[in-house]
Parts: structure tokens; sequence; C-alpha cells
């Protein structure tokens, strides 16, 4: 599977790719503390190409690479829609509390950020981490 890098690790925005490139989706109170992207090709439950977070070094927008399999699973619920996160570790420090802790921490701002920026009441919410077994 392609891997499709939207926003490189300790980013404070948050982009999205689009036709034209990439775009900021919101400024976060929080850097990212991996880099995060998309699966190329696939359809999540929002409707959006289902989400990756790669722990390891910082990688550039646009970055892509690819992977046969996955090592984990961030559970999320984001504006009341499934929206886990596949998960996927290339080296490095690795601390499955630090990521809950930020998680949390994240979903809480996305309450605060539909209720200033649409107005309504969502849920938003950390379910937990599933790691894979060791290949």
């Amino acid at each position: 599977m392609k891997i499709v890098i939207e926003t490189p690790k300790y980013s404070f925005s948050k982009y999205r790719k689009t036709e034209e490139g990439y775009e900021r989706a919101f400024f976060s109170p929080l850097p990212t503390i991996f880099n995060y992207g998309f699966i190329e090709g696939t359809t999540g439950p929002d409707g959006m190409e289902e989400d990756v977070v790669v722990l390891g070094p910082r990688l550039s927008r646009g970055s892509t690479f690819e992977r046969e399999n996955f090592d984990g699973l961030v559970k999320f619920l984001d504006n009341s829609i499934r929206d886990d996160k596949r998960l996927i570790y290339i080296s490095g420090f690795c601390s499955p509390a630090l990521l809950a802790f930020y998680f949390r921490l994240y979903a809480l701002f996305k309450v605060f950020l539909y209720a200033c920026r649409e107005r309504k009441i969502t849920t938003c919410r950390f379910e937990g981490i599933i790691l894979e077994k060791s290949n």
C-alpha cells in the first residue's frame, strides 16, 4: 500500500491533500508527535482516505513509501464517525502511553473546534490502541 504524508512530525498545522496540493485544515495547539498521512486509494467511514500515524523520524509533507502491513491501530471517533488510524512504526522512541495521552487531548481539541467552527456539539473520542504482533 502507498502511504502519503500530509502532516510532518512536530507540525502545529494539520494539512489535507487537495487537487491543487496541500491546504491547511486547521492550526492545532498541540504539535503532532508523529507523521500523519493516509493510504492512497482507500476510503474510510468518514469518506476520506484511511488515516495513518507513522512513528519514526520526521518525514516531509508529500513524501511517500510502500508498506504491506501495519503495526497497530489507534481507535478514534471524530465528529461522531469512526475514524481509526493505522499505526506504522519505523524507528526511534515508541510509547503507547504518550500516544494515548496525545489522542485524548486531540479529541478534546476537536470537540472545541467543531463547537467554534461549526457551532455544533459532537463526539470525538480516543478509544484505545491495538498493537499487532511482531512479524
